[in-house]
Order: structure tokens, then sequence, then C-alpha cells
């Protein structure tokens, strides 16, 4: 199949300045995203981000780059920047990786676009994995998806759901047998829902939730999400989390 990676990468970071440049194992870490991606069946892989020593790396490594705008609230207005540059046609496929994934597994990100195409009713796809300790249920930091038997997503959480009413109750109780499930930060979209995502207004549950993908669904937008099918570890947000990633590459 056909389809386009697109991996944003905003040099400014609240957390981690700099980020896409640090150093993980002699490669700065939008390199190593980058060469995942380059491992998936994707047609072309770009990097998309508005500071120039980014870029200059991206090339210096042999990559794609485009150049975009710094006034961009959100990736997804990046993204759509991309489609823009790109001339691509609303039935084509983007999937967005983002910048802070250098362990990626290739894997992933093809099923994220087969999925998108196989699924003609849905806007976009994305992944999840089971959830299986209490303090990660509780956790707001580890958004939640509960999904219909179809694969469709009903909705997207910072809080613990499912609500188990009897077990959560009990502040001791072990995580009851039962399905949690945690949303992977990776997406899938047809570049026709991208074109019109950026014209629509936040949505009051996105502002809530603090959640970008309540937009296309208070918009009536089906999101198919999936099981991953390789592990998927935690991107790098803090300075620890990439000390632990360097301890593993090193």
């Amino acid at each position: 199949m056909s389809y386009t990676v697109v991996i944003p990468a905003r040099f400014s970071s609240t957390r981690l300045p700099g980020k896409p440049l640090a150093e993980i194992a002699g490669l700065p870490m939008v390199v190593r995203v980058m060469q995942r991606c380059q491992q998936s069946s994707a047609t072309a892989v770009y990097v998309a981000t508005d500071h120039q020593g980014v870029a200059d790396v991206v090339v210096e490594h042999g990559g794609n780059v485009l150049m975009t705008r710094d006034d961009h609230l959100s990736g997804t207005d990046r993204l759509q920047e991309v489609a823009e540059q790109l001339a691509l046609k609303d039935d084509d496929i983007i999937v967005n990786v983002q910048g802070d994934e250098p362990l990626i597994p290739p894997s992933v990100i093809d099923q994220v676009a087969v999925n998108l195409q196989q699924n003609l009713q849905c806007g976009m796809a994305t992944l999840c994995e089971p959830i299986t300790t209490r303090d990660d249920v509780f956790n707001p930091n580890i958004v939640k998806v509960v999904m219909n038997r179809q694969g469709m997503a009903l909705y997207f959480s910072r809080a613990p759901i499912p609500w188990h009413r009897d077990s959560f109750s009990m502040a001791e109780a072990a995580l009851p047998v039962g399905e949690w499930w945690r949303h992977i930060g990776i997406y899938g979209y047809r570049v026709g829902l991208l074109n019109q995502f950026v014209r629509w207004p936040a949505a009051e549950l996105e502002r809530i939730e603090s959640l970008e993908q309540l937009r296309a669904m208070a918009n009536g937008v089906a999101i198919h999400v999936a099981p991953a099918i390789a592990p998927v570890p935690g991107g790098i947000d803090t300075d620890a989390d990439l000390q632990r990633v360097r301890a593993l590459l090193s």
C-alpha cells in the first residue's frame, strides 16, 4: 500500500528543550526516529520542523525535511501544512509518528496505515495496549480508550475508564480482571480529514481532557483502534526518559 510518514519535530519543549537533537548512542533523537520509520513500508518519510538546526541534521543523515510555520498550535496543524506542501489528495494516508519515539517498531507504523486503509468509514486510526497495573489505570498522564466490538473508539480519557464500580471503591483492591487499554499516540489520517480538522474550533471535551482526538469525535469522525501487534516503548518526555533510552541503546 502507499502511505506517507510525517514526523513533527518541534525544537521547543518545556520539559526537555532541544529534544529532537538530543544525542542517543551517537545519533540525534530525530534521526533515530526517522530511521525507524524508514524501516516501515511507507512510500516516503518526512521530518516536519520549524527549526533550521533540526532540518540540517535530517539532511546530513540523508532524510527528507519540510520546513513548517512556527505558529502551529498542534502537531495536527503541522501535519496538514505538510499535506498541503506535498499536494496530497483527500484519500491519501499520512501516519503521524511522534518525534520522541526512537524505539517505535516499524511494524506498528504499517499496522496503523493498513487498518485505516481497510476501514473506509474511518477518518483516523490509532493503536492501544493493555493496562495491567492499578497505578496506570489511575495515572492521568496515561490516556485510556474504550472501543466497541468493531474496533471503533467510543471515548478517550485521562480518567480511569471503564470505572469498575465495586473494586475501585476499595483502595487496596487489586486490579480486577477486565479490559483497560492505554492509548498509544500514533495516528493514521486521511488527508481530507486533516483539511477539515484544522478548520474546526476546539471542542469542549477536547478542552476539558486536553486530548485533541476528541475534536474529531465531537465532529462525528470514526476512529479505528486496535491492539498494537508489537510492544511500543514510551516516548521521551523527560531527562529521565532520555537516560533510560540511552542506557538501552548504548
